[in-house]
Formats: structure tokens, sequence, C-alpha cells
């Protein structure tokens, strides 16, 4: 499993058009509880603009995963002296969450076209993958989307782990630790830049995935498949 976004254009793209349909709310006659839901009609300048941006960002992401495999390939390669071939090293599945898909689903007895918006969620269609990305402590899984995902929540399952600590508490409670070391001591070879990287991300800053998958997965929204443990991780 490789675990990308698009390096924070996505979440620029985010920050410039809640700005942008915030201010053209008022002119759409729309009301929205939090400014994190301001909208425009999809058919409007507003809607278009984000989502050429969004997309754009997601090709991003996308060809950041094709990068990272690429490498990861080579890596096996250089040390195994096996080819990604005789590995068996191919694609299954590449999904990106937190966008808008365009999308038929049922609303009040009729099929309708919808834009589906999944802000920390991702697709669970029946029978596709679902990528759970935990925390690069413990574990991520893999689950199965249902035909329940579609009745209840519009074919949506959650993404990940979701954080406890902010990033800048994270920075502060893993002061005089070494949290590669920790890692390390783990199994999970950690590489980092940034040099706060690592604490940012630290296990301890994230719930337990294992709590949240057992909840989708009781509910019927998606079925827990398979627990994967981390190897390497790497932090920019």
């Amino acid at each position: 499993m490789i675990h990308t976004g698009s390096r924070g254009l996505g979440h620029q793209v985010c920050t410039d058009y809640l700005d942008v349909t915030g201010r053209a709310l008022r002119r759409y006659g729309i009301s929205v509880p939090d400014r994190q839901l301001a909208c425009a009609p999809v058919d409007s300048d507003e809607a278009r603009a984000y989502l050429g941006a969004m997309r754009a960002a997601a090709n991003f992401a996308f060809a950041n995963r094709q990068v990272l495999t690429h490498w990861t390939r080579q890596v096996f390669e250089r040390s195994l002296q096996i080819g990604p071939r005789e590995l068996g090293m191919r694609v299954v599945y590449d999904v990106a969450h937190n966008i808008a898909k365009e999308e038929e689903h049922e609303v009040d007895g009729a099929r309708r076209r919808l834009i589906v918006h999944r802000k920390g969620a991702t697709r669970a269609f029946p029978g596709q993958p679902v990528l759970v990305p935990g925390d690069m402590g413990r574990y991520s899984y893999l689950l199965l989307g249902t035909e329940q995902a579609m009745r209840e929540t519009f074919g949506s399952t959650c993404h990940g782990a979701g954080r406890r600590l902010s990033r800048t508490a994270a920075v502060k409670a893993a002061r005089g630790r070494r949290i590669g070391d920790e890692l390390r001591e783990r199994g999970v070879l950690a590489r980092a830049t940034g040099r706060d990287a690592l604490a940012e991300e630290m296990p301890e800053a994230y719930k337990d995935v294992a709590d949240v998958v057992d909840v989708v997965h009781r509910f019927g929204i998606s079925t827990r498949v398979a627990r994967l443990k981390p190897l390497a991780v790497i932090k920019g």
C-alpha cells in the first residue's frame, strides 16, 4: 500500500475555493450551517473552476503514486535481484480520497446523477477494495465495499484513522524522544526530510485505526479483509 496525496495542493485548492464560494453564497441564495460547507450550483463559474482545480490536484496525487510505485519496484529489484514481474508487483487498485466524484445514486426512490464530495472518506462501492491507512507504527487495513454502503452512505466509508493530536500538539508531545528509533524497534524504517515530520505523524498522534475499522465493519458499510503491517515510511 502506498499512501500519498497532492503535497498540499489539494489543501490549498480547498482553502482558496472555500473563500470563493463563501463570498458567492448570498448571490445564489444558499445558506449553510458551517462555512466549511460553502458551495455553489454545479453549472456556476465558481463550481466549474473549483472542480477543475480539484481534478488537477487529484491528478497530481495519482502521478505521485505512479512515481513512488516505480521507485518501489526498483528498490525491490536492486535488493532482491528479482524483477517486478517475477515478484508480482503490479498495481491492483488506485483510488483518491477527499475528492468530488460524479456518480449515479438512488435518492427518494429514483436514480439521480449526483456529485458526491467525500471529505475524510473514500469510495466503498460493492466489491471494490477500500484502502484505509492507519499510522506509521501500527497497521493499516484493506476492506471491501458493500451494498449497504450504497444504501446508507452513497458508497462511502472512512479513509483513515483520523488525528487525535494536532501537528503542533504532536511535536510538543514528542520533545525529548527519538521517534525514528522508536519506529525502528517496531520494525519500521522511517525517513524524513522535515525537522518535525516524524513527530507530527507519530503513532500516538492518530486514533487506533482498528477501532475505526471495527465501526464501519459492524455497521456493514465496508467489510474487513486484511490488516497490513508497515515496513517503511518516508515523510517530506
